[in-house]
């Protein structure tokens, strides 16, 4: 495994059951294998960057998570407190709803809200789901968030109807072109899904299975 791949891999863990140990036992699997971050819930952002401290892993955490049907002042408020707490990174989940009912003021102003708090201090990757999108919704959607100031596009939550697609990588990447982050995330399980990610134009890897795939080796993990 090289270690290239690995720092392309944020180590999630997002189960609404996970425990303290759980998360200590990922923090410290992300040392060993410098993995480019951890992926936890906003309650767990503090400990993991007490953790982490002083490593080159950063502490991902997810916003509006996982339907992201919060308001745009809700979000913002949860990403100044994550960042606050140590997140240095923040996948926020788009409004689909608003996106499906074509609303593309709020769902504009929702991303905006989360880039504004973040602004200076934490890169934003803005969560699709595009397993309920139509293809020309991700292409909008993904126009949406590079036009709003975000870092990244992100496929999935991983807890709804289906993770990355290689289809919907390079149709994401197509859209923000070269200068925007492309995180697939969601049934990426192998070292060869990995690959095919990145080849498809992904820079960024969420998944639970981070040390499975350095070792290369398969996971059955939905994440």
């Amino acid at each position: 495994m090289t270690t290239n791949i690995t720092s392309m891999i944020d180590h999630t863990l997002l189960k609404p059951e996970a425990t303290k140990e759980q998360v200590e036992k990922l923090c410290a699997e992300a040392k060993e294998y410098t993995f480019a971050s951890v992926c936890v819930n906003p309650t767990w952002v503090k400990i993991s960057a007490e953790l982490l401290a002083g490593t080159p892993v950063k502490v991902c955490t997810v916003i509006g998570f996982p339907l992201g049907a919060s308001t745009p002042e809700t979000k913002a408020f949860e990403t100044t407190d994550a960042i606050k707490n140590g997140a240095g990174e923040i996948d926020m989940v788009l409004n689909v709803g608003a996106l499906k009912s074509q609303d593309i003021e709020l769902v504009k102003r929702d991303i905006e809200a989360v880039v504004n708090a973040a602004k200076g201090k934490a890169i934003v990757k803005v969560i699709l789901e595009t397993c309920l999108l139509t293809k020309e919704e991700i292409k909008v959607a993904s126009k949406l968030s590079k036009d709003a100031g975000a870092d990244f596009v992100k496929t999935s939550t991983g807890f709804s109807t289906g993770g990355a697609t290689v289809e919907d990588v390079a149709l994401m990447r197509e859209v923000v072109g070269p200068d925007l982050g492309v995180k697939a995330s969601g049934g990426v399980r192998s070292l060869e899904d990995v690959q095919k990610m990145i080849e498809a134009g992904a820079t960024r890897i969420g998944a639970s299975s981070g040390v499975l795939i350095a070792q290369g080796l398969t996971s059955n993990s939905d994440y």
